[in-house]
């Protein structure tokens, strides 16, 4: 069994910014008042898909060339293509077919398509490696996560339209003598599972004659946004126990960019201070699939993890899905 490492990562963020001011105004305008709600998601701006031709794809593809660029690698190169995401551009072909052809890829890639929800990618990565792990012929793996949800959001919802961004993440993942991928585990409670749900009224319906663009968008039903907190620390605590490890070990801690508030209560939980901790959510919103990839990439970029540090990757789906996974960089 071979070690599986992280060979390089990049991001991909859409240029139109949208800072709170103009939600705190859109929903002034309705009488409700965000401004507490912004600020324990801690949000300040994100960024938003405006251009008509922008979507997860083309995201997805931006970041994929990038990713391949600064590796000094080629499409064809991948043998495995995995695209995450819970707003596809396309549910057939899958997008990481569309993909495989925008980078000219080679006849012998795997390619596939996976939707863990918000837990995407970092499932994705986690199962990539594990796949590698058990098919030697494999090199290189390119894992991208890519939501574009703006766009399924009612402008009337305080909870989703002034929470997400827009953006993609890619991962090149490589068989290596280097250790990388240690160990995760996954926690599932599909207790809430229909506090969230897209498209609102079931694909089936969509085409209904009586059925409204606000009945197809993001229905999301109140709910204790807490409810991860403690599975996230009896995880963590749990891997690195079994690996031998402790909290001091740990150079960075990369989760969800949910909310902000979650972040601390996995901080307190673990009893640590807030400088392991990349939150990147104050700037690009909340992108859902990408966002632990991305503070993992912002955190190499700004000298906060460097090569041989161990790396908690972690993140919430809807209804509950939640991985937690553990590398070494």
């Amino acid at each position: 069994m071979g070690h599986i490492t992280i060979r390089q990562a990049a991001y991909y963020h859409p240029e139109h910014v949208v800072t709170n001011d103009y939600y705190l105004g859109h929903f002034q305008s309705m009488g409700k008042d965000i401004k507490r709600f912004l600020e324990v998601m801690g949000r300040d701006r994100r960024y938003i898909v405006k251009e008509k031709d922008e979507n997860a794809l083309t995201m997805g593809f931006k970041a994929a060339q990038k990713v391949l660029n600064e590796a000094n690698l080629h499409g064809e190169d991948m043998d495995m293509i995995t695209f995450a995401s819970q707003t596809p551009e396309y549910t057939y072909p899958t997008n990481a077919l569309l993909l495989h052809r925008m980078l000219q890829g080679k006849h012998r890639t795997i390619t596939q398509d996976s939707n863990a929800n918000c837990a995407g990618m970092v499932s994705a990565v986690e199962q990539t490696s594990r796949y590698m792990q058990a098919n030697p012929s494999i090199r290189y793996a390119l894992v991208v996560g890519s939501d574009y949800s703006s766009v399924n959001c009612n402008t009337d919802d305080e909870i989703t339209y002034p929470n997400f961004g827009d953006a993609a993440a890619a991962v090149i993942l490589e068989r290596s003598e280097q250790t990388g991928f240690i160990d995760s585990l996954y926690y599932t409670d599909s207790e809430g599972s229909e506090n969230i749900m897209f498209p609102a009224c079931g694909l089936s319906n969509i085409y209904h004659e009586d059925i409204t663009p606000e009945q197809i968008r993001i229905r999301w039903t109140p709910f204790d946004g807490t409810v991860c907190v403690d599975a996230a620390v009896a995880d963590m605590k749990e891997l690195l126990s079994r690996n031998g490890l402790t909290t001091d070990d740990i150079s960075a801690f990369c989760l969800s960019q949910f909310s902000l508030k979650n972040i601390e209560l996995i901080q307190e939980g673990l009893g640590l201070t807030d400088e392991k901790f990349i939150y990147v959510g104050d700037e690009f919103g909340y992108t859902a699939t990408s966002s632990p990839f991305i503070a993992f990439q912002r955190g190499v970029e700004d000298g906060r993890i460097k090569r041989g540090d161990y790396v908690f990757f972690w993140s919430v789906g809807a209804g509950w899905q939640i991985p937690t996974m553990l590398y070494q960089y």
